[in-house]
C-alpha cells in the first residue's frame, strides 16, 4: 500500500505511461525549468531528466503536474483520510455507516514513525556544489531547492511528536553564502519560527534537516495545513499507507530512511544573509532580504538518488495541484473550523493569499429584514484568525441563503452575487498596519500591509451591466474601458506615480470627477490598470492583476468617498488602483534565448516533440 520511496514511484508511473525519460543532456540553469512549465501547461507527464548538465544526479519534474496524477499517487490512502476527516467532523457517522469506517485503526497505526538503525539515505554523502543547481528564472539569485522538506524539533523537547516539517525555500548557491552554507527562507506564520524563537532564547543553534525526495507523501505532508499538535512526519505515514521508517542523523534529528537526500546541520544563532531574489508563486520575484543561515555539516544521499523539483511562477503552476488536492481532503472540515462557514476558496489565480472567498451564514436575526452583515463579520474575523487563512488580503464573504447552491469554485458567479448585493457605504471593513504574505510587495513594507473584508448579504440591490454604455465619459489620462465581468469595469491609466502607502493623486482625481448620479456608477467595481486589454482578456488575468497589485488601505478609493466614526465607505463605485507601483517586485518573464532552445527540443525530431 502506497510508495515507500521515489524509485517505486518513478517505476510505477513509467509502467503506466505517466512518466517519460529524457536522455538528452539538459541544463538545470533556466532550461529544465522552462521545459517543466511548458509540459505542465499542457497537462503532460512526469519528466525524468537522466543527463543533467554539470551534475551526476537525475532530476524529476512535474511529478504532481495534474490533479489526476496526484490522486493516483495517493489512491490507496485518500479514501481513508477522507473518512477520518469525516469522523472528526461528525463522529456519529461511524455508527450510521460502520462498514465505511472498518480498518481505520490500521490506518491510524501508520501515524507512528518507526525507528530503524540504518537506511538507504545514509549510504553515501556529497557536497552542496554537487547537487543539481536549479535556476528557474533569469533574475534568480542562485540555485534553490524548490521541493525541500525542512524538519526541526522543539528545542529541549526532542522527538517527532513536537516536530515541524515545512516547505521553506532553501538557497544552495549564489549570494554571500560560504560553500557549506544555505539560505533558509521561511515566511511568517510558519511552524519552524516557533522552534527558532525557542532556540534564540537559549542562544543556541537550531538543528535542522532538509529532506529532498523520498515517498511522495513527504512532499504533500510538508505543505498540509495540519491542526496544531499533528506532526507532519506522522501525517506522511498516514498518507503513504505505512509507518514511516526514520533514522537518526549526526545533528540528533530524525530523517526518513527512504529519502533521496538529507542536508543536515543547524541554523546559526543570530546570523542572517541576503537570500534571493527568486521567482515566486504570485508571478513576481521575491527580492533579496535577510533570512536565517543554515550551516550544512553533512549531506547524505541514497544509492541512485533522484532530485525532484518544480518551478514556481504566476499561477497556475505545479503547486496549484497541492492546493486542489488539499481542498479535496479537508473541505469537509471547514464548517467544523468556523461555525456557520459553508465553504472557503483561496483563489489560486490571484496568488492564493491575496484573495480569499467564503460562503457563510446569517442567523443572528432571522426575524429581521435587510439588517446587513452581522454574523458574516464574526465569521470573517474568525477566518482571519485561522492558520494561513490569516494571511488573506482581500476576504469576500457572502450569505449562503441569498443564493443557495452557489459553487464557491465558480469565481465569476461568486463575484456577481457579491457585487449585486454589496453596499459600499456599509460593507467594507479594513485592517491597517497588519501582517500580510511575505511574498506580497503591495503593502507598506515586507510582511506589512492592510486587509479588507467585503461582506454582502440581503436582496439584490442592482442589476449588473453586461455592456459598456455608448458614450462613457472618462477623466483625462484614462482610456480603453473594457467590461471584464458583469458589473466590473477595467480602465487603463497612466503609469503610476505616487508615494508608497498613500493613494495616487490621479486615482483620487478619477473618483472626484464623478458624482453618485453619473452613469459610470452602474459598475459597482472599477479597476484601474496598466493594460486594460490584458486585464479584461480573461478572468485569471483580472484576478491576478487586481489582487496582486493593490493594497486595500492605499489603493481603494471610491466615488463620493467618506469617513464617519472611523468607518470608510463610498456612495458610488468602488475603484481599485491595480497598476504596477515603483516599489513592487518585477513580474516574471522568460528568457528569449532559452525559449528558442526549448522550441528546438520540441520541434519535429527533437527529444520533446509532442510534449511542448
Amino acid at each position: 500500500m502506497g510508495y515507500r520511496n521515489l524509485h517505486e514511484t518513478v517505476a510505477d508511473l513509467a509502467r503506466t505511461g505517466q512518466l517519460i525519460r529524457i536522455e538528452d543532456q539538459v541544463d538545470p540553469c533556466l532550461e529544465i525549468g522552462a521545459i517543466q512549465r511548458r509540459v505542465y501547461a499542457r497537462g503532460g507527464p512526469a519528466l525524468l531528466f537522466t543527463r543533467v548538465k554539470g551534475c551526476a544526479f537525475p532530476m524529476l519534474g512535474n511529478l504532481f503536474g495534474t490533479l489526476e496524477r496526484a490522486r493516483y499517487l495517493f489512491r490507496d490512502t485518500l479514501p481513508a483520510i477522507e473518512r477520518l476527516i469525516a469522523l472528526k467532523v461528525d463522529p456519529g457517522c461511524a455508527w450510521r455507516e460502520p462498514a465505511a469506517f472498518l480498518g481505520l485503526a490500521r490506518h491510524a497505526w501508520h501515524l507512528l514513525p518507526k525507528a530503524v538503525r540504518n537506511g538507504p539515505l545514509l549510504k553515501h554523502s556529497t557536497r552542496l556544489a554537487q547537487l543539481p543547481q536549479l535556476v528557474s528564472w533569469p533574475a534568480d539569485g542562485g540555485a534553490f531547492i524548490t521541493l525541500p522538506q525542512v524538519y526541526s524539533e522543539a528545542p529541549g523537547r526532542p522527538g517527532w511528536r513536537r516536530s515541524n516539517l515545512g516547505m521553506y525555500r532553501v538557497q544552495i548557491s549564489g549570494g554571500r553564502y560560504a560553500p557549506d552554507e544555505a539560505g533558509l527562507h521561511y515566511q511568517i506564520h510558519r511552524g519552524i519560527g516557533v522552534h527558532h524563537t525557542a532556540a534564540l532564547a537559549k542562544d543556541r543553534p537550531l538543528p535542522v534537516n532538509v529532506f529532498v525526495g523520498g515517498p511522495p507523501s513527504m512532499a504533500l505532508a510538508a505543505v498540509m495545513p495540519l491542526p496544531e499538535g499533528m506532526p507532519e512526519l506522522a501525517f506522511a505515514g498516514l498518507l503513504g499507507g505505512h509507518r514511516l521508517p526514520v533514522v537518526k542523523t549526526p545533528n540528533g534529528l530524525l530523517a526518513p530512511a527512504e529519502a533521496d537526500f538529507c542536508l543536515a546541520g543547524h541554523i546559526l544563532p543570530g546570523e542572517t544573509r541576503p537570500e534571493g531574489p527568486f521567482g515566486d508563486h504570485l508571478g513576481y520575484y521575491s527580492l533579496a532580504h535577510d533570512f536565517p543561515v543554515m550551516k550544512v555539516t553533512h549531506i547524505f544521499h541514497r544509492p541512485g538518488a533522484i532530485w525532484p523539483f518544480t518551478t514556481v511562477g504566476r499561477p497556475p503552476q505545479e503547486d496549484t495541484t497541492f492546493g486542489a488536492l488539499i481542498h479535496e481532503m479537508t473541505g469537509a472540515a471547514i464548517p467544523d473550523l468556523v461555525p456557520g462557514i459553508r465553504a472557503v476558496h483561496a483563489v489560486d489565480a490571484a496568488g492564493v493569499h491575496p484573495l480569499l472567498l467564503a460562503i457563510g451564514s446569517e442567523r443572528y436575526l432571522p426575524y429581521a429584514e435587510n439588517c446587513g452583515p452581522q454574523e458574516l463579520l464574526t465569521q470573517a474575523n474568525a477566518l482571519l484568525g485561522q492558520g494561513q487563512l490569516s494571511l488573506a488580503k482581500y476576504l469576500m464573504i457572502i450569505n449562503e441563503s441569498d443564493q443557495p447552491g452557489l459553487d464557491i469554485q465558480d469565481i465569476g458567479e461568486f463575484l456577481k452575487s457579491l457585487l449585486s448585493r454589496i453596499d459600499w457605504r456599509r460593507d467594507l471593513h479594513f485592517q491597517t498596519c497588519t501582517t500580510i504574505d511575505t511574498l506580497d510587495y503591495s503593502g507598506s513594507a515586507l510582511n506589512s500591509g492592510s486587509k479588507v473584508v467585503m461582506a454582502a448579504t440581503g436582496p439584490v440591490r442592482r442589476t449588473l451591466p453586461g455592456a459598456l454604455p455608448p458614450n462613457l465619459r472618462l477623466p483625462a489620462g484614462f482610456s480603453g474601458p473594457r467590461l471584464a465581468l458583469p458589473g466590473v469595469l477595467v480602465v487603463q491609466g497612466s503609469p503610476w506615480q505616487g508615494e508608497r502607502g498613500t493613494p495616487a493623486a490621479d486615482l483620487v482625481a478619477f473618483c472626484r470627477a464623478y458624482t453618485p448620479d453619473d452613469e459610470i456608477n452602474a459598475f459597482p467595481l472599477i479597476v484601474i490598470v496598466d493594460d486594460a486589454e490584458f486585464a479584461a482578456r480573461s478572468l485569471d488575468n483580472l484576478l491576478w492583476v487586481t489582487f496582486t497589485r493593490s493594497a486595500p488601505a492605499s489603493d481603494l478609493e471610491g466615488v463620493e468617498a467618506f469617513a464617519h466614526a472611523k468607518h470608510w465607505g463610498c456612495r458610488g463605485s468602488l475603484v481599485i488602483d491595480a497598476r504596477c507601483k515603483s516599489f513592487h517586485a518585477p513580474p516574471l518573464e522568460d528568457d528569449p534565448e532559452v525559449e528558442r532552445r526549448v522550441d528546438g527540443l520540441g520541434a519535429a525530431g527533437g527529444p520533446l516533440h509532442g510534449l511542448l
